[in-house]
């Protein structure tokens, strides 16, 4: 399911227009964008949460030449799902 599918069924369920749908689709996403951007945690329950964690600085190769590289520290977006969203994947 790409944006435009996920707004027309949010839409649909919630009997709301598509251009008010795409409206809190677009505020939702950047909303979790800036918090995580700030190192804060969003998490809806049972459904899924985003937090920001640091990786730590560690030594890599390059596959082609078999050559150690440093892979300096960086941070990284965790994603988590919850127990309702596993659920329904299971079926």
């Amino acid at each position: 399911m790409n944006k435009s599918e996920l707004v027309d069924a949010v839409a649909e369920a919630s009997g709301v227009s598509k251009k008010d749908a795409g409206a809190v689709v677009d505020g939702m996403v950047e909303t979790i964008m800036g918090a995580v951007a700030k190192g804060e945690k969003v998490t809806i329950p049972g459904f899924v949460s985003f937090e920001q964690v640091q990786r730590a600085a560690r030594q890599g190769f390059n596959p082609q030449t078999k050559e150690p590289i440093s892979i300096p520290a960086q941070k990284a977006v965790k994603v988590t799902a919850g127990a309702k969203l596993k659920a329904a994947a299971k079926g």
